[in-house]
């Protein structure tokens, strides 16, 4: 059985969703600078080291709610 969360959309170009494939976990990041990329994860500590490089709290000083709702997204999954 695949869980799917949706971690962050914007539009229908930056949107990232996370699947949980029995042990492996896959993300999809779509964005409208980069395409698509998939990212596969053996555990979630390693997806949350992955998601706190790639959201690096110092970029949302401004925005901290969006940040925490990004980690907690990911926390979820």
């Amino acid at each position: 059985m695949i869980k799917k969360h949706e971690i962050y959309k914007k539009d229908k170009w930056n949107m990232m969703t996370v699947e949980v494939q029995g042990r492996y976990i896959v993300l999809r990041e779509i964005s409208d600078q980069w395409g698509e990329e998939t990212h596969t994860f053996m555990s979630r500590p390693a997806l949350m080291q992955w998601a706190e490089t790639r959201f690096p709290k110092e970029e949302y000083e401004d925005n901290m709610d969006e940040w925490r709702r990004i980690i907690a997204a990911f926390k979820g999954v």
